[in-house]
């Protein structure tokens, strides 16, 4: 275990080093951006040492992993983030331990979350995933909305009891004219935001980049960052 703690804490240190380089260069202070670990995979016990290291935010993205690992990590002092594609029989296990839903994309999920969220007493943040990858069906290769359904989708959330609209998430196209042009992506996110913030003004976090592209991430704005591998290593049969 002191060897897994050596290790990660060194990992999550390089990335800090990452992060506060991208915010310099792109003029930012450095609290301007939130680290959230994306410990889909990995162990409680590794959810445990990274809490021990100072992270206070974790993402997973299947809930029969993750609710299991937050239960058992439930007296950590952690914000869980769900950041996988949601079917709507999950969202009541789901609203048991997330705080904010990343992966928001159609409105039927809305109904599902929020009248579960009713029934748990619980507000649960909510970020509109944005598909820039998205055709004509209107949905992206990874779930996601086009960005012409943005308007529309957050005026239910906001208007949905248990829910808070907190902002937008993206994940870099590998289809489509953004395909690997995460920069370029990424500043499409920022102008979609700036358009949201005109009638939602609290809705201000836009969650963008991963291990790979973190730095185009922040250059363009993003207030969150979902980093897994770099901190946690390779995934298991990922490589």
């Amino acid at each position: 275990m002191t060897d897994r703690k050596d290790e990660l804490a060194a990992n999550l240190a390089k990335v800090e080093e990452r992060i506060a380089a991208a915010c310099a260069t792109a003029g930012r202070g450095r609290d301007e951006v939130t680290l959230i670990v994306v410990t889909k995979t990995y162990p409680a016990s590794d959810v445990r040492i990274l809490s021990g290291l100072g992270v206070r935010h974790v993402a997973e993205n299947k809930d029969q992993d993750a609710a299991p690992k937050a239960a058992e990590c439930s007296d950590l002092p952690l914000s869980w983030h769900f950041v996988g594609q949601l079917q709507t029989n999950k969202a009541r296990s789901v609203v048991g331990y997330a705080d904010v839903v990343q992966s928001v994309d159609r409105a039927r999920l809305v109904t599902s979350l929020s009248k579960e969220a009713v029934r748990a007493g619980r507000e649960v943040g909510c970020l509109i995933q944005v598909a820039l990858d998205a055709g004509v069906s209107g949905r992206g290769e990874r779930g996601g909305v086009a960005p012409g359904g943005v308007a529309e989708l957050a005026d239910l959330v906001a208007g949905s009891p248990g829910l808070r609209l907190d902002g937008l998430m993206t994940v870099a196209p590998l289809t489509g004219e953004f395909a690997g042009r995460q920069r370029a992506a990424f500043g499409r996110l920022m102008d979609l935001s700036t358009d949201l913030r005109r009638a939602h003004p609290a809705a201000n976090m836009v969650s963008a980049g991963m291990s790979a592209d973190l730095e185009e991430a922040v250059a363009a704005g993003a207030t969150h960052v979902r980093v897994g591998t770099a901190v946690l290593g390779v995934r298991p049969g990922l490589g």
